[in-house]
């Protein structure tokens, strides 16, 4: 990834950070390492609902996810019942599904981590996040409307694998918290608007716990992942992020 190295503001002494982390100068590249570690950690565990609406028909699921760093990601549906114990699980580069009720995994394959994860409006990318913005776009700074906030645009780079020509992120300046992200497609048409709202501290994180996911091409749709609960650097079972754990049986 390409980034300035330039000192973008430089904080007051002592002014404590929402994570209870000092940050003494504010980077481009903090920016962008904020972003991609924002739900993550050495160890996370959530527990969310997602709400997907159209104008034809509204469901929510409830779901638990773990992951490791930001190579390991498992994701289990809880609710409702017909979907109950459907999983994800991505080690690295690998993705797999598994549907319980054909008792069948399925790998994924990188040409479809831009695909739809269970009807929604996120992709199989946004919800296990096999790419990041630090190693797989070139960011740079440009002007916003906001004077309150710092706007960086993302342009992949020409051997990852992504739907956008460029996304574009509203960062607020003194939490250092995403407010906005807009993603244009290659002919710089707008496709999504992806906001994240009601910040809330889980542990020793402060996240936005509600992320809505708007597709500007589809009228009156909408995503929306709820936080419900989260912790962060605590253990995980050895096990969490196997093809045996991905498999097995949950009531």
């Amino acid at each position: 990834m390409t980034v300035s190295a330039e000192t973008l503001e430089t904080l007051p002494p002592g002014k404590a950070q929402t994570d209870a982390q000092v940050i003494e100068e504010v980077t481009l590249e903090s920016i962008i390492n904020r972003l991609d570690t924002l739900y993550r950690s050495d160890t996370a565990y959530a527990e969310m609902e997602m709400t997907i609406q159209t104008p034809h028909w509204k469901r929510t699921l409830t779901m638990k996810s773990w992951s490791e760093g930001l190579d390991k990601t498992f994701i289990v549906i809880e609710s409702p019942r017909r979907e109950k114990g459907i999983s994800t699980l991505r080690k690295g580069n690998e993705m797999w599904n598994f549907f319980p009720k054909i008792n069948k995994i399925m790998k994924i394959p990188p040409s479809m981590m831009m695909g739809s994860w269970m009807g929604s409006d996120f992709t199989n990318d946004d919800l296990v996040k096999e790419s990041t913005r630090m190693e797989d776009y070139h960011a740079k700074l440009i002007q916003g409307e906001n004077q309150d906030s710092y706007y960086v645009e993302f342009v992949p780079h020409k051997d990852t694998v992504s739907l956008w020509g460029k996304i574009v992120s509203e960062i607020d300046k003194k939490s250092l918290l995403p407010i906005r992200e807009i993603f244009y497609d290659e002919k710089n048409r707008k496709i999504r608007e992806l906001y994240f709202k009601e910040v809330r501290t889980f542990g020793n994180k402060t996240i936005p716990a509600v992320m809505e996911l708007i597709p500007t091409t589809k009228k009156d749709q909408k995503t929306i992942v709820r936080y419900t609960s989260a912790q962060f650097d605590t253990p995980l079972d050895k096990e969490t992020f196997t093809l045996r754990n991905l498999k097995r049986k949950r009531r």
